[in-house]
């Protein structure tokens, strides 16, 4: 019977197996279904002199903490940046910052919103007195920033509100220090920027001598047809209260920045991004109150589902109070390995003690049959057709106990049964006798 020699090779055949195939399994749930995220990662910055690639050097101090390499790369802009994160740019991003209004949420569906951590007025610095609309820049020359830069985009569109083009005026790409130099010198009559307000730029202009920081008028239309600006109020004296800079309560059209990822970014880096940022982003600043950012108000692409969670609660209790790669190792010993581990148990021990249930009962139904034909012979009349019927029934049950391999636990009720059935067959030779 096989029951009984698979039952004696239980490691062997059974337990040995169940245990490959755990580990097996758990080896393909680790990797597959809930694999480590990646040491490192890329996060595309923005100008290399501008405030966001500073606050990207102190995402990578945070990363660094958990033991995750974020490799900082400065680019152009908000567009540089959306094209490395749909891989359309060498080097690809997995996290960028990106401005609003820049991109499109529609054609870029592969992103994720991690918060939006600042706002970020348009600046308009410029040499013409007087000027509060963007009609008066009709063969100016006028800084827009670079191609692929946020700034631009912005500019262009804010042209477009007046029917004016990048035709229709002395365009320039110049950024950073530079447009402040061309426009201290003259090179250049108006300067636009989106940026915040600790920029180097930023202050280098506010602090330049014949250059203006320009108000529009009618922001509120230009608001009702570019949803992503928001007015916001620059008091006197607050760019530099020694210089009364400026020197008159100035309102500005400002958009807002995202920490955006791709969306098959590790969730566990995700909630790390968020976790930075609201280490770096929940200080009070100039255009924002505390705890104001980060934020997933008015974003424009989609909502990463594992930043929305710390934002709202916090980082998973295994993140929070473990270093970072041991919180990983432990969630998927509790995830993937228990689960397994127990199931793996419970087959190790439930498949022998079946194979036992069937031994067991074989002799139990072999002890019942032999007790059945005992109670026949106790007849005082029986024919020979009948004696001949049981000892065909004794020499049955002997056959087949000669093809079980009898476990040792088994061996003292194997032998009893063989006693049962000869103490019987002797019984049925009486029977014959008389």
């Amino acid at each position: 019977m096989a029951v009984g020699r698979l039952y004696q090779l239980k490691w062997l055949v059974i337990k040995l197996p169940i245990t490959l195939l755990a580990v097996a399994v758990m080896a393909w749930l680790w990797t597959a279904w809930l694999p480590l995220p990646p040491s490192h990662l890329t996060l595309s910055s923005g100008l290399a002199e501008g405030i966001y690639h500073a606050h990207a050097r102190r995402y990578e101090e945070i990363f660094a903490r958990s033991g995750v390499t974020l490799q900082v790369v400065p680019s152009e802009g908000t567009g540089q940046n959306l094209e490395r994160l749909a891989g359309r740019a060498a080097p690809q991003a997995d996290l960028a910052f990106v401005q609003g209004g820049a991109g499109d949420p529609n054609r870029t569906t592969r992103l994720l919103t991690i918060a939006r951590v600042d706002v970020e007025p348009l600046w308009i610095f410029s040499r013409v007195a007087g000027l509060d609309s963007p009609q008066q820049l009709q063969g100016l020359r006028v800084s827009l920033g670079p191609a692929g830069s946020g700034t631009r985009q912005v500019g262009l569109a804010l042209l477009d509100q007046v029917r004016l083009s990048a035709k229709d005026i002395v365009d320039s790409q110049l950024a950073g220090p530079a447009a402040v130099q061309a426009l201290a010198s003259g090179a250049l009559d108006v300067v636009m920027m989106v940026s915040a307000p600790d920029s180097p730029v930023v202050r280098a202009l506010m602090e330049t001598p014949g250059v203006q920081l320009a108000q529009l008028r009618r922001s509120g239309a230009l608001l009702e047809r570019m949803p992503y600006l928001e007015a916001r109020l620059l008091p006197q004296g607050a760019m530099g209260s020694r210089n009364n800079l400026p020197a008159r309560d100035t309102t500005v059209l400002a958009t807002s920045a995202s920490l955006v990822a791709r969306d098959d970014l590790h969730p566990a880096l995700q909630r790390l991004a968020a976790r930075a940022a609201q280490e770096i982003h929940a200080r009070p600043a100039l255009f924002r109150q505390a705890g104001e950012f980060p934020t997933l108000k008015r974003i424009e692409f989609p909502a990463s589902d594992a930043a929305r969670r710390t934002l709202a609660h916090g980082l998973p209790w295994f993140e929070a109070y473990l270093p970072f790669w041991w919180g990983q190792v432990l969630l998927r010993l509790l995830v993937v390995c228990l689960p397994v581990a127990l199931l793996a148990l419970w087959l190790g021990r439930i498949v022998p003690a079946y194979l036992r249930w069937l031994l067991e009962s074989r002799v139990a139904r072999w002890y019942g049959e032999l007790k059945y034909i005992e109670h026949d012979l106790e007849r005082e009349t029986m024919t020979g057709l009948d004696l001949a019927k049981y000892g065909a029934r004794l020499d049955s049950i002997e056959g087949r106990m000669k093809e079980v391999v009898t476990p040792p636990y088994l061996m003292p009720r194997w032998f009893l049964l063989r006693k049962h059935v000869e103490f019987v067959r002797a019984g049925l030779h009486r029977q014959r006798g008389r």
